[in-house]
């Protein structure tokens, strides 16, 4: 298996603010661990309780082994060994859920334990030395705070030398502790492994025992693949076995190397100062005034980088700026009854910063240091050079920097074939523009004499501007050619409702749709016309994506700035390089004078990743486009319905139609039927009515003929 990733065990006695990110990381994927574990032990444990349901069970822990390659596991450099392996296991373990009952015993012995083990011992074992890792830390801190007070004035042996044993004892055992708390850790990243494997390893062999499922096909099928897992987990024990003793003994080296480390402030005979550093980093006390004569003393971890003093806290993910030593003076001073204290002014005396070192060691030690760091840039410059670089400075204030262009090079299609031509007409340019600009401009992919809108304004086209002037006054028209009366509000039963913060960069009319060049133009030159005239202002705002627009809301007043239905989106893509800038183009329903849509592309940058709002509206147009095939599939049984319920109308009628022309026929021929005779020798006489019956019927009779 590939190597494990491990804490530093050396870096432990610095306990820098990077050895305790790292520590973070590692804390995060313990907690991982245990709630996969967690999960995976009530899986087995139902397996174990209930036989009854021991084919929903093995489902179950296939599942969890599926999704095992699911989890986010910081550490997660074995992922795709671990995922293959546990793929083939939850295939296995899914073939055998069709098994209705198991050997407890069996199932106890060979499954259960290990895991229970790992969560019961080994977890624990873990969370029982994070506390007492962060009690000794506490204590430390405790010890160095009062060590730190020691009067430089009035100097009582006995309570020196108490403080230093004070120092001493708790910075060992902070030491030793930590050393330990690094050692699990790292040994918790095979322990995890042989957890997550023997358990499982354990299962298939008392179920192939058990239910005599030794049949060839599945014994020659898995037979090798248990044999070979369980020599990988030999293996990993083996390693985890070696990989301890060599903690072990790195742990005892580096407690007998570090045991004069241990005294804050040691013999300068033990270990000697070194005057030629041009690099520093360790914990310093910084004074930071509180009033006119009041003051206090922050501990913090202090390095140099380049010719900048920087500084980070405890839990910071990166350092932040303290002051320019460029140039700069630095001189040891006396500072409220502290020892080891030592000054740092800037070149041009405006600020000044004290701080307070742990030993006399130190304090020498970092004023050597930027000493020789303030003073190496200008050991090998003349005048003219300062003068040259000093200009050079200036001129990339106010244009843009090589790095920029050949940034955003790759954003250009090619030009072969056809002359370079420049924006004429642009708006943020002040005076004539630079070479630099008038390459980067575009005019295939850009419309040329276009200005870059750096605020939100709704496009509203001429052809809407002058149905507004003409219809109703004072009345905003929707640039996108709906009805501003149809629907105020979107629907609440949309789908997708997804909402991200964003901050407006700015807006140019585009040409070309076709492909994302067009967006990555758009970016670099709205980019490029902010850093040339210094405009830093950007308004944020909350995009709403749903199945039927995009919307920009107000964050304070929560007013709907700006809303563009998602028909209009045409084109979405995020920055190649810088994946929080993202753009989309739209494509309005009026136009200019010629009659061709206006097309705008905004460009935007997020705290998210653009690729997520880029695949949110793609996601919301795709809902969309299913809905309205929906939709017009449904209308169109209707409309099939209806046409079928019209004909089945229409033959009813006619059957109606034929029924009666029947029954009057039937009637017609009744009454023209001869008199008959009555028995006694007389005539059966009508009387008038009957005749008059007669004649209507023979009347409608004729009268239906005619009409049919």
């Amino acid at each position: 298996m590939p190597g494990i990733d491990k804490l530093p065990i050396e870096e432990t006695l610095e306990d820098s603010p990077q050895t305790r990110s790292l520590l973070g990381v590692f804390e995060e994927d313990t907690a991982a661990i245990s709630s996969y574990f967690s999960q995976l032990f009530k899986a087995m444990q139902r397996i174990y309780d209930a036989q009854n349901e021991l084919s929903a069970a093995t489902h179950l822990t296939s599942k969890l082994l599926k999704d095992y390659e699911k989890q986010r596991f910081p550490l997660g450099g074995d992922d795709e060994v671990m995922s293959s392996t546990l793929q083939q296991f939850s295939k296995v373990i899914d073939e055998l859920s069709s098994c209705h009952a198991v050997l407890s015993t069996q199932l106890a012995d060979a499954m259960m334990f290990p895991i229970t083990q790992f969560q019961e011992r080994d977890l624990k074992e873990i969370a029982i030395l994070k506390e007492v890792f962060q009690i000794a830390s506490d204590d430390h801190d405790t010890a160095i705070n009062r060590y730190s007070r020691l009067s430089k004035r009035k100097e009582n042996e006995k309570v020196k030398n108490e403080v230093m044993e004070d120092v001493y004892t708790s910075r060992k055992k902070q030491h030793e502790t930590i050393m330990h708390y690094f050692a699990s850790l790292n040994m918790l990243q095979y322990k995890k492994k042989i957890a997550l494997l023997e358990p499982l390893l354990g299962y298939m062999q008392a179920q192939i025992s058990f239910f005599k499922l030794g049949s060839e096909n599945l014994t020659q099928q898995w037979e090798e693949f248990l044999t070979n897992i369980g020599t990988s987990v030999q293996n990993v024990r083996r390693e985890m076995d070696s990989d301890a003793d060599a903690t072990e003994q790195t742990i005892q080296d580096l407690k007998v190397a570090s045991d004069l480390l241990y005294m804050p402030d040691p013999d300068p005979s033990d270990i000697p100062v070194n005057r030629n550093l041009t690099r520093k980093a360790g914990y310093l006390n910084i004074r930071n005034k509180t009033g006119l004569v009041s003051s206090t003393w922050d501990r913090q971890y202090f390095f140099t980088q380049g010719g900048n003093l920087m500084s980070q806290s405890r839990g910071d993910v990166a350092g932040g700026l303290v002051m320019d030593i460029d140039n700069c003076s630095v001189m040891a001073v006396d500072c409220e009854d502290r020892r080891f204290c030592f000054q740092i002014t800037a070149f041009d005396g405006k600020k000044a910063v004290i701080l307070q070192a742990e030993s006399r060691k130190d304090c020498e030690e970092w004023i050597a240091t930027i000493n020789n760091i303030s003073k190496r840039i200008y050991l090998s410059e003349n005048p003219e050079e300062i003068a040259a670089r000093v200009n050079q400075s200036a001129l990339e204030a106010v244009t843009p920097s090589p790095s920029f262009q050949q940034r955003h090079e790759s954003f250009r299609p090619s030009t072969q074939g056809r002359p370079k031509t420049a924006r004429s007409g642009s708006q943020c340019s002040a005076g004539s523009e630079s070479p630099a600009l008038s390459s980067l401009s575009l005019d295939s992919l850009v419309a040329p004499d276009t200005p870059i809108q750096f605020d939100i304004i709704s496009p509203v086209s001429e052809e809407h501007t002058s149905q507004a002037k003409s219809g109703t006054q004072g009345r905003r028209t929707n640039p996108f050619g709906e009805s501003g009366g149809s629907k105020s509000e979107e629907s609440e039963d949309s789908i997708l409702h997804q909402l991200f913060i964003v901050r407006f960069l700015g807006s140019m009319e585009v040409k070309a749709t076709e492909s994302a060049d067009v967006i990555y133009e758009t970016m670099r030159q709205i980019l490029a016309a902010r850093a040339i005239h210094n405009i830093f202002r950007m308004t944020e705002s909350h995009l709403l994506v749903t199945c039927e627009c995009l919307k920009l809301i107000d964050p304070q007043t929560q007013v709907t700035r700006l809303r563009f239905p998602l028909s209009s989106v045409v084109l979405c893509a995020s920055h190649q390089e810088n994946k929080r800038l993202f753009g989309f183009v739209l494509k309005t329903a009026g136009g200019r004078v010629d009659g061709r849509p206006v097309t705008v592309c905004y460009v935007f940058e997020s705290n998210n990743d653009g690729e997520k709002i880029c695949d949110s509206v793609g996601l919301a147009k795709q809902i969309a486009l299913h809905s309205e095939m929906d939709r017009k599939a449904t209308q169109k049984q209707k409309e099939m319905d209806k046409a079928k319920e019209k004909q089945q109308e229409e033959l009813h009628k006619q059957k109606q139609i034929e029924k009666d022309l029947e029954e009057q026929s039937r009637l017609i021929a009744a009454s023209s039927r001869p008199s008959q005779p009555a028995a006694d020798g007389q005539f059966l006489v009508l009387s008038n009515s009957q005749s008059e019956d007669s004649d209507a019927g023979e009347e409608g009779q004729k009268k239906g003929e005619s009409e049919a």
